[in-house]
């Protein structure tokens, strides 16, 4: 199975929507980490349709192209996102962002560390979705499995950085993702697996 060609044929048939790139053309700010690719972006808004999410956690907000399009689907079910970002400069990039496409009345925007503003929020959340440090990822897990409601679905972004090609400025991230892939495939609470898009995105259901 060629991927590459695969990958060519997929984004072919969805080409002339829109795209990552349009949206980073229209940022502002040049200087944020890497957004999720297409594919990723419209596996998270298939994920939210499954739930019909009145409550979503979203944790590494950078410019907000993954939020802008799953608020997309969660407005349409007059649920929220709860966004956390860590970098000022980059948050108020993201709320701009919000607001030129006209999805901010859906969206709450939450700067500062993960690790303090998650055991601070209430339960129940419909959909988790975790693109933060990867050094954090292990840390946040028993949060996320905690806010997480029956039911509801769990999915990590960059999750097969310790098998692809990647660049070596972020093989320092490999162990600790390769720490968290461990961790969830034997989480009592959680039953997951990990899908072949975009760098690896880990998809969790809590039980």
């Amino acid at each position: 199975m060629n991927l590459e060609s695969i990958n060519k044929y997929i984004a072919g048939l969805y080409a002339g929507q829109e795209t990552r790139d349009k949206y980073v053309e229209k940022t502002e700010l040049k200087e944020f980490i890497p957004v999720v690719d297409d594919d990723v972006a419209r596996l998270l808004k298939l994920l939210l349709r499954l739930v019909c999410p009145k409550k979503v956690l979203e944790v590494g907000t950078s410019i907000g192209y993954s939020t802008t399009s799953m608020a997309q689907v969660v407005r349409a079910y007059g649920g929220k996102i709860f966004t956390v970002e860590f970098d000022k400069q980059v948050a108020e990039q993201a709320r701009k962002n919000f607001e030129g496409a006209g999805v901010s009345n859906c969206i709450e925007l939450l700067i500062g560390d993960a690790q303090e503003i998650l055991p601070q929020l209430e339960t129940g959340f419909d959909f988790i979705f975790l693109d933060v440090d990867k050094r954090l990822y292990s840390k946040l897990l028993p949060s996320c499995a905690h806010l997480l409601r029956s039911g509801g679905i769990l999915a990590a972004e960059d999750t097969l950085f310790p098998v692809i090609d990647l660049d070596p400025k972020w093989h320092y991230l490999i162990a600790p993702v390769d720490e968290f892939n461990r961790l969830i495939c034997t989480h009592d609470e959680l039953e997951s697996t990990i899908l072949p898009i975009g760098d690896g995105v880990t998809i969790a259901v809590r039980k």
